[in-house]
């Protein structure tokens, strides 16, 4: 049986490759809307943090999501982040 390819994608806050099932998406809809994208599938800009509480916050300091997603990205969204890695579940 042949081996599948594991897709890979790039967290903005380390600058590390990792399955993208380890990651969270975070996409800028087309009505420049921030939102979390469990599914990986919602049109719009994307960028990818690691899924864990210390990527969150690198990210927050080193304002990767605001230049990865050409926008300003407000402290909500860091908060409905971190709120999504630490439950699983999403609230908005």
């Amino acid at each position: 049986m042949k081996q599948r390819k594991v897709p890979m994608r790039k967290c903005v806050a380390s600058q590390e490759m990792f399955p993208k099932k380890e990651l969270v998406r975070v996409v800028r809809t087309p009505d420049n809307e921030i939102r979390i994208d469990p599914t990986g599938k919602k049109s719009g800009r994307g960028a990818y943090v690691c899924a864990k509480e210390e990527y969150v916050d690198l990210a927050k300091k080193k304002k990767a999501l605001d230049r990865a997603l050409k926008t300003k990205v407000g402290e909500e969204v860091y908060e409905r982040l971190r709120e999504y890695i630490v439950t699983g579940k999403l609230h908005e």
